[in-house]
C-alpha cells in the first residue's frame, strides 16, 4: 500500500489524539469571576470600584497578558546583577526581562501602590485598592514586592512633613520609570527599604549599620549610613527606608533610627549603597532582593532619632496587610487552576469533578480561600476606618485603630500559614500535570511560604499579637465585640468563642508558649463570624463544622458528607 502523504491525521507517526486535557485557563475576567471578592467589595464599601476592578481582572486574564505570560516570563527569565560595566566602573544596575516592567506599569498605572493616598473622597479606598491588589497578584506575585512597598512608605515619610512634602508625590505618581536618575527628573518613585541584618534577622535593634550626622543630627537632618543589610527588597527602586544606630554630633549613641536613602543622588551620582549579589531565593524569582553595603550613604532621618521601629511600624502594618491580601490572592489562583482541570478532566468514568471526594478537597480548598478573602477585605476596612494617628497614646486609639492593629497580625499569621498546604493541595488536584512548570502551579507553590515570613514569621506575628495585648488591652474587647456581632446565629461558633476567651483566662505564665494556639483560635473565630454574617450559608455551615466544631481532619479535602460541595464550588469557578 501507498504511504499517506497528506494531513497529519494519516501522518505514520501520529499515534494518538489529545483529549480528555483542560482547556487553556484564559479569557476570562479575574475580577468578575470571583464572587466572594465582588461581594466583598461590595459589603465593605468599595461599590464605586466594580467597573474599575472588573476592567483590570478583565486584562489579568486576557490571552497573552498578564497572567497567561509576562508573570511566566518574568520568572523564568530572572534579574541580573551587573556590578561594574564593560569599561570596569561600578554600576550596581539589575537587569530585568521586559515583562517584569510590563507588570510593574500596570501596577502603578492602576494605582495598586497608591490608590488610598490618592482617593482621598471616595468612600473606603483601602478596601478598593485591596480588591484591584488581589485581582492583579493572580498574575504574579513578585511584583507586588516593590508596589507593595511604595504603597506602605506614605505613612512613614508622614512621620518627616519635609519629606513627606517632597516625596509623597512621587511616589503617588501613576508613571513608571525604571531609568537610574534622579527621581526629581523622573517625576515618580518606587520605594524599597533595608531593615534586616546577618546578626539580627527579625530582631533589627541588634542592628549595627552606624549612621553619623553630617552637620547636626535630629529630625529631617542629613546623615551618612554605613553598614551591611542582609536583606534589601527590590533594589533598583529610587529611595529606601533604612534602619541604623543613629550618633548624635558628639558621638553618643542616640538608639535605632529610621532614614530615608535614595538610590540616586540629586546631582545624578550614584548614592554609596552596593549591591553585593542577588539572593538565590526559594520562589518569587521575578523580583530582586539583594544583599548590600553602605559606605556612607547619604541619608535623611525621618522621624526622631532612637524612635526608628516605632516610625517605621506603620509602613509595616500596611505591608502586612497586603500579606494577607497575597495570601488570599495565592488561594485564589489555586482554586481556579484546581476547579478548571477537574471540571474538564474525567478518570474513571467520569469528570473528576464529579467525584465525591474530589467535591471534598474542591470544596475545601474553596472554604479556606472565600474565608482568607472575607477576613482580607474586612481588615482593610479597618484601615479605612482607623483615624487614630499613628503617634497617638492609647487612651487615644480609635476601637477600629485597634482592631486594624490587632486583626492585622492575627490575620497574617493565619492566612500565611494555611498558604502554602493550600497551594500544595491545589497543585495535588492536577496530578503529575500541576508538578511540571509550565502548569504554573510549581510557581504558586514556591510563592506560598514568602508572605508567611516577610514582614515577620509565624513566631513573631504571635508574640506581636501579645505585644499588642499588653500594650492596649482594651483591643481584645474590641476584637471580642467585632467576632459577637454574630452571636446567636450559629451555636458551633459561640461555643468556640467561648473557648477563645477561656484561652485569656488560663496561666498567663503559659500563654507565650501557648501563643500560636491562641491567635489560630482567633483567626478561626473571626473568619468564622465574618462567613456566617455574610457567606451563604453552604459556606458558613461547613466552615463552622470542619473548623469550629472539630467535624474535618487536617489536611484539606476532610469536610463533612453533609457538606455541600457543589453550592461552595460554584462560587468560585472560573467563567471560561
Amino acid at each position: 500500500m501507498p504511504r499517506p502523504t497528506t494531513g497529519e491525521g494519516s501522518s505514520p507517526w501520529r499515534t494518538h489524539e489529545v483529549f480528555n486535557q483542560a482547556p487553556p485557563l484564559e479569557g476570562r475576567n479575574v475580577f468578575s469571576d470571583n464572587t466572594p471578592l465582588v461581594e466583598a467589595t461590595e459589603r465593605e464599601g468599595a461599590s464605586w470600584v466594580l467597573e474599575r476592578a472588573s476592567a483590570l481582572g478583565e486584562l489579568i486574564g486576557g490571552v497573552g497578558g498578564p497572567q497567561d505570560l509576562w508573570g511566566r516570563l518574568a520568572n523564568e527569565n530572572r534579574p541580573v546583577l551587573h556590578t561594574h560595566d564593560r569599561y570596569g566602573h561600578r554600576i550596581d544596575e539589575v537587569e530585568f526581562h521586559p515583562a517584569w516592567h510590563q507588570l510593574m506599569r500596570m501596577g502603578v498605572e492602576h494605582e495598586l501602590h497608591a490608590l488610598p493616598w490618592r482617593e482621598t473622597e471616595r468612600p473606603a479606598p483601602h478596601v478598593a485598592r485591596a480588591a484591584l491588589y488581589m485581582t492583579a497578584m493572580q498574575a504574579e506575585a513578585g511584583f507586588c514586592c516593590p508596589i507593595t512597598m511604595t504603597f506602605a512608605v506614605v505613612p512613614a515619610l508622614r512621620a518627616q512633613p519635609e519629606l513627606a512634602a517632597e516625596w509623597e508625590p512621587l511616589v503617588t505618581a501613576t508613571t513608571y520609570d525604571p531609568r537610574s536618575i534622579p527621581a526629581a527628573e523622573k517625576g515618580s518613585a518606587i520605594a524599597g527599604m533595608a531593615m534586616t541584618e546577618k546578626q539580627g534577622g527579625s530582631d533589627v535593634r541588634a542592628n549595627t549599620t552606624v549612621a553619623q550626622p553630617c552637620n547636626g543630627g535630629g529630625a529631617g537632618a542629613e546623615y551618612e549610613l554605613t553598614g551591611h543589610k542582609w536583606f534589601c527588597s527590590a533594589p533598583m527602586s529610587d529611595l529606601f527606608l533604612v534602619l541604623a544606630q543613629a550618633k548624635s554630633p558628639g558621638g553618643e549613641d542616640e538608639g535605632l533610627s529610621c532614614f530615608l536613602m535614595p538610590r540616586v543622588l540629586p546631582d545624578g551620582s550614584r548614592n554609596a549603597m552596593y549591591i553585593q549579589r542577588l539572593k538565590d531565593k526559594l520562589g518569587n524569582h521575578s523580583n530582586a532582593s539583594s544583599e548590600i553595603e553602605l559606605h556612607g550613604a547619604w541619608a535623611r532621618m525621618v522621624g526622631e532619632p532612637g524612635r526608628g521601629v516605632p516610625t517605621i511600624i506603620e509602613m509595616v502594618g500596611h505591608t502586612r496587610l497586603d500579606c494577607v491580601i497575597g495570601a488570599a490572592a495565592g488561594m485564589r489562583a489555586g482554586v481556579v487552576q484546581a476547579i478548571h482541570h477537574a471540571t474538564h478532566r474525567s478518570a474513571f468514568g467520569k469528570p473528576l469533578i464529579d467525584q465525591p471526594l474530589m467535591r471534598n478537597v474542591l470544596a475545601d480548598l474553596c472554604l479556606e480561600a472565600e474565608a482568607a478573602t472575607a477576613l482580607a477585605m474586612r481588615l482593610a476596612r479597618a484601615y479605612d476606618e482607623a483615624g487614630a494617628e499613628a503617634g497617638a497614646s492609647s487612651d487615644e486609639l480609635s476601637d477600629a485603630h485597634l482592631f486594624k492593629r490587632l486583626a492585622t497580625a492575627v490575620g497574617k499569621y493565619w492566612t500565611c500559614k494555611r498558604a502554602p498546604n493550600h497551594a500544595f493541595e491545589a497543585l495535588e488536584c492536577l496530578g503529575g500535570a500541576g508538578y511540571v512548570e509550565e502548569s504554573g502551579m510549581p510557581r504558586l507553590y514556591r510563592e506560598a511560604p514568602l508572605a508567611s515570613i516577610w514582614e515577620g514569621s509565624g513566631n513573631v506575628m504571635s508574640l506581636d499579637v501579645l505585644r499588642a495585648l499588653v500594650r492596649t488591652p482594651r483591643s481584645l474587647e474590641v476584637f471580642f465585640a467585632e467576632i459577637k456581632q454574630a452571636q446567636g446565629a450559629d451555636p458551633r461558633l459561640d461555643a468556640r468563642v467561648a473557648e477563645l476567651e477561656s484561652q485569656f483566662t488560663g496561666d498567663p505564665a503559659t500563654l507565650q508558649s501557648r501563643a500560636r494556639r491562641v491567635v489560630e483560635s482567633m483567626a478561626l473565630c473571626l473568619q468564622g463570624s465574618l462567613l456566617v454574617r455574610h457567606a451563604p450559608s453552604a459556606v458558613s455551615d461547613a466552615f463552622c463544622a470542619a473548623r469550629l466544631a472539630g467535624d474535618g481532619g487536617l489536611e484539606y479535602g476532610t469536610l463533612p458528607a453533609s457538606s455541600d460541595f457543589e453550592a461552595i464550588i460554584a462560587r468560585s469557578r472560573p467563567q471560561v
